[in-house]
This record gives structure tokens, sequence and C-alpha cells, in this order.
């Protein structure tokens, strides 16, 4: 959350309809796709089913300031994954019921992936915690074949064999590093 979080505070006024490597997505979409990730959380680690939640976020949460609407929905969520024994719960997603830890590793995922699509975008610093690309790419690793019938990520990318972790992940998820 804290790289995405970084990107987000960067973006210039003229940035917002920049395109990124994300397939038809432009940044304002990209930050729009995580702040609706975000606003979920707090309702799925409260206990809340995918119906209950229904359609109340399918709508432009960004408004007029979206650095607002992000650090708020950020601020939310980080709140709840704070909430003790959050880690334990079991959640409802789209594809069934989940544990929170998987959860967690999703969205961790996400938002280590989308804050380098989006300094790629933004033409920002594009390194990503060291430690936390390391860990993420062992998660990825272990679940990426099951993701590669999903359309969430384009077809692995090679990368030289000697490459760092994050050059890895990036790859591995279908970027071109």
């Amino acid at each position: 959350m804290t790289e995405f979080d970084k990107r987000v505070r960067e973006i210039a006024p003229d940035q917002w309809a920049l395109g990124t490597p994300c397939r038809e997505w432009s940044v304002r979409d990209l930050v729009g796709h995580l702040v609706y990730e975000q606003l979920w959380a707090p309702e799925l680690l409260a206990g809340c089913t995918v119906s209950q939640v229904g359609d109340r976020f399918d709508h432009d949460n960004l408004g007029d300031d979206p650095l607002v609407s992000w650090v708020v929905a950020a601020a939310a969520a980080r709140e709840a994954w704070l909430e003790p024994s959050a880690l334990s719960k079991q959640v409802h997603v789209s594809s069934g019921v989940i544990g929170a830890e998987e959860y967690c590793w999703q969205m961790t995922t996400d938002l280590a992936v989308h804050a380098w699509d989006l300094a790629r975008s933004i033409g920002a610093d594009e390194q990503i915690d060291a430690d936390l690309a390391s860990t993420v790419l062992k998660y990825v690793e272990q679940s990426v074949d099951e993701w590669s019938a999903s359309p969430m990520f384009d077809s692995p990318v090679p990368v030289a064999p000697d490459a760092d972790d994050q050059t890895r992940l990036i790859g591995l998820l279908g970027r071109k590093p």
C-alpha cells in the first residue's frame, strides 16, 4: 500500500488521462481500480458477502479529487487489516469464500504490481521495495498457473535468467520491464 500511495501522490494534474501498462486503463482508471478494491476490504473483513455489499461501489469512486479518494479508501482498508485477528477470518469474494490471509496476498500483489504500472505511466521511480518484490514474487510463483487462465494478467514476458526479483515479478505478470 505504501508503494502505491507514494506513486499516487506523485501524479501531476495533467497525467490522469495517460495510458498505463494495463490494457485500456488510464492512470485515473488504474487508481479507480485500487480505490474500488480498498473500499471492499473493510466490508469483506467485517463479514459482509458480495451480495450484501452489492453495487455500492460500482461508480466513479474518485470524484473531483482522486488523491483524497485514494487516501480515505486506503486508510479505511489499512484500519480493517490492522484489526486483531483480521488475517484469521474467512472472507466472501466473487469466487467464493477464502481465507483473509489469501485475500491479503491478492491485494498486496495488486498494490505492488500496480505501483510499478503507475510509476511507469507517470515517469516516477519504478523501483519498489526489494523485500516486497521478493516476497510477492514467491507468492505469485505459487499462484501463477491458476491465474494464467484468468483475464487478470497478460501472459508472462520472458526476462533474463539473472534478472532481479522485481523484474521477474513484473515479467511473470505480463508486464514488459
